[in-house]
């Protein structure tokens, strides 16, 4: 995802102005690190359950003062550095926001991603 872009092209909408004062954005990547041990981690493989994720998107996109959730999840295997999840959340006042870009992220991490380390043997 292009980050400015996406942002650029939801701004175009007619009634962006009158809906956002703030846009939270999460960009996940692969660490080369475990957050269990800190072993050296040389990938990563992840599956990601889209209708789910969706699901997710269509439910945090009703609560109060949210104007767009925008995200893109990556299926398979990737190195450190990659990309891995894109979320945007924009709304009207931060209190609305915040707090939905955490709920959002921790579901679509615990519910509809799996992942499997690849780990450096030593």
């Amino acid at each position: 995802m292009d980050i400015s872009k996406t942002i650029a092209k939801m701004k175009e909408r007619p009634d962006f102005t009158d809906n956002v004062g703030m846009i939270l954005i999460h960009n996940g990547t692969v660490r080369n690190w475990s957050r269990k041990d800190r072993s050296r981690v040389t990938a990563l493989e992840t599956k990601v359950d889209e209708q789910l994720v969706e699901q997710l998107r269509r439910q945090y996109k009703q609560k109060t003062g949210i104007y767009e959730i925008i995200i893109e999840t990556h299926s398979g295997r990737f190195r450190p550095g990659d990309d891995l999840l894109f979320i945007i959340v924009a709304g009207d006042l931060r209190e609305h926001i915040k707090p939905v870009l955490a709920e959002l992220l921790d579901r679509i991490k615990a519910e509809a991603i799996s992942k499997r380390e690849v780990i450096l043997e030593e």
